[in-house]
């Protein structure tokens, strides 16, 4: 981060294959498993006092194969597993309803940021594929890509940074921020 970038206050997360294992459209919260590395990461953010929120599209509420109470009740699980986060938001729109919340679009990154009383610029991005980083360079924030094996390698090729798991994320964008732990 250079002497004119805002500082770091916050780091956002996709959900799904970022936080927790993507199972497609769960609506149960038995089936709720954290990523590998994610309690760590989230642990190491909020020790060096950078604020924390979800982010994800859930086009399963739009297509009507999940309804928006088991979107929340599979959040709230996340939440048992991994929080307490300072902010949600989920995109219950479908990829071809032109909203401006999903993700690749910025709507929910200044949502939160805002709900955060921050700027895009002060926050950070975490995702596994590119609509995730595009959604924080749309929205003027930082992004970083940790790819699985889900993610296409044009999307590993088109992002600015890539790394190889949430650790390391977050680890690199402490470091970015002056060592902020």
């Amino acid at each position: 981060m250079d002497d004119s970038s805002p500082r770091l206050r916050a780091i956002l997360f996709d959900r799904d294959d970022t936080l927790i294992e993507d199972v497609p459209y769960n609506g149960d919260p038995d089936r709720v498993r954290p990523m590998p590395h994610a309690r760590e990461a989230l642990q190491r953010a909020r020790r060096a006092g950078l604020r924390t929120g979800v982010l994800s599209n859930q086009s399963g509420i739009a297509r009507g194969i999940l309804t928006v109470v088991q979107v929340e009740a599979v959040n709230a699980q996340v939440e048992r597993m991994l929080g307490p986060f300072d902010v949600w938001r989920y995109c219950p729109h479908g990829p071809d309803d032109g909203c401006r919340c999903r993700k690749p679009q910025p709507g929910m990154i200044r949502s939160a940021a805002g709900e955060l009383g921050l700027c895009p610029a002060e926050v950070a991005m975490i995702g596994d594929i590119g609509a995730d980083v595009e959604a924080a360079a749309a929205a003027g924030a930082r992004g970083v890509l940790v790819p699985t094996s889900r993610t296409r390698p044009d999307e590993v090729q088109a992002a600015a940074v890539v790394v190889p798991d949430l650790v390391a994320a977050v680890a690199l964008l402490l470091e970015d921020a002056g060592g902020l732990s």
